[in-house]
């Protein structure tokens, strides 16, 4: 099992300090003691090890003894996901933030059944942001997911005029996405439609050939790490 990672900005030195909230959650809820190993990273592909040589309920403060960079991942995988209904949100963002997808997009489709305001946008995004961020420690990333604003249908069609690989989801579409090569570099931009379906003006708005990634029909929720997998299965896990 791989040593437990946790977000701190600032790498430079030989010996840290994680404090705040993620001091407190190592050191109270994870119960990191002196002489355990951990991992910390900046989310934008720094990172440091070392063992930890003192605790309290504060925080814990680890003696940096290696440190290395990720790349950038390409093709970066931006996945535009429907807002779905309570807690298949979570699920969602969970799932594509552990299989390794880099940008999840929450897209208001006219069958997302949500209701933007202000204060309702607000307060969705900073859900999805820290669903995002505790998935990212979870899986060990060295490059945190991002979570970006909320997307209209224009904002999802400028994504997908603009990505190497565009990929709008549909049920009866008749390319299989098996069937598609993904690039080396770029965007690969992933459209998951809401539970009632992409609506008809919403796919002429998009400008793609639509895409099937089955033979059965998928929840909004799981339909995005079922398709981030067989593209990243095709590029970068190889």
């Amino acid at each position: 099992m791989g040593v437990a990672v946790f977000f701190l900005p600032d790498l430079a030195g030989e010996e840290l300090v994680l404090d705040g909230a993620e001091g407190r959650h190592a050191a109270v809820v994870r119960r990191i003691g002196v002489g355990e190993r951990i991992r910390l990273t900046d989310g934008r592909g720094a990172w440091v090890e070392g063992a930890v040589v003192a605790a309290s309920k504060a925080g814990v403060t680890v003696a940096v003894d290696e440190r290395g960079t990720a790349a950038s991942p390409e093709p970066r995988v931006v996945v535009v996901q429907a807002v779905p209904k309570g807690e298949r949100a979570e699920l969602a963002v969970e799932m594509l933030t552990e299989v390794g997808v880099d940008v999840i997009v929450p897209w208001n489709a006219e069958r997302s059944q949500f209701r933007a305001n202000p204060e309702r946008v607000e307060k969705m995004l900073a859900k999805w942001r820290a669903w995002a961020f505790e998935a990212s420690k979870q899986s060990r990333r060295s490059w945190f997911a991002e979570v970006a604003p909320l997307a209209s249908t224009a904002d999802v069609a400028e994504r997908l005029a603009a990505a190497a690989l565009p990929v709008v989801l549909h049920e009866e579409a008749t390319v299989p996405l098996a069937s598609l090569e993904a690039p080396a570099t770029g965007d690969i931009v992933l459209v998951i439609g809401p539970e009632g379906g992409i609506a008809p003006a919403e796919l002429a708005a998009f400008g793609s050939t639509p895409i099937r990634l089955g033979d059965t029909v998928l929840r909004t929720s799981t339909a995005g790490v079922a398709a981030a997998a067989v593209l990243l299965a095709s590029s970068r896990w190889q």
